[in-house]
């Protein structure tokens, strides 16, 4: 699959947040039940509106994040199948047909991209786990289905996983 078709797939733009304050940069290191996830899984609680990054069957690194709102979550397994710095973004066709007069293509790097400063695709080619460039938005309930990190989180996590890296997405 194309990084460009990824991408464009892997909408995210603006929705109402709901939640009450945004969220703030600091991955925590978090007692978990996680016996039946390999160490280097990468869980998301969509109904908490958090990632976990599996260490070993009792701990997990805990980062807040922006979900699918209500009627584009979804749950199931894939795995990581890219991994880019500052990717340009191109809105899906549904993302078009909500908002008409977004361009094509917005570059990477620019702060009206909402892929934020890294993207990690998922196989399948619909959704990523990505940064952002508006920063209230995570702890909501706000993308097409991606999930959203600050863009200091998507550093650290991209950082610490690999191509590959299995991703649970549990509602």
């Amino acid at each position: 699959m194309s990084m460009k078709f990824a991408v464009a797939l892997a909408a995210t733009l603006g929705a109402v947040v709901v939640m009450s304050q945004a969220a703030e940069a600091r991955p925590e290191m978090v007692g978990i039940h996680a016996d039946n996830y390999e160490p280097g899984t990468i869980v998301v609680r969509t109904n908490e509106r958090r990632l976990y990054l599996i260490l070993d069957s009792g701990h997990a690194m805990r980062y807040p994040v922006g979900v699918g709102r209500s009627g584009k979550q979804w749950a199931g397994t894939t795995r990581i199948d890219g991994k880019y710095r500052n990717p340009a973004w191109s809105p899906p066709a549904e993302v078009r047909r909500d908002k008409p007069s977004i361009p094509d293509v917005i570059a990477g790097g620019s702060p009206r991209n909402p892929m934020g400063v890294a993207a990690m695709t998922l196989a399948g080619g619909e959704y990523a786990i990505h940064g952002t460039n508006v920063p209230g938005s995570v702890g909501g309930f706000v993308s097409y289905g991606c999930i959203r990190m600050l863009n200091t989180d998507i550093t650290d996590l991209y950082s610490r996983v690999s191509v590959g890296t299995t991703v649970v997405v549990t509602r």
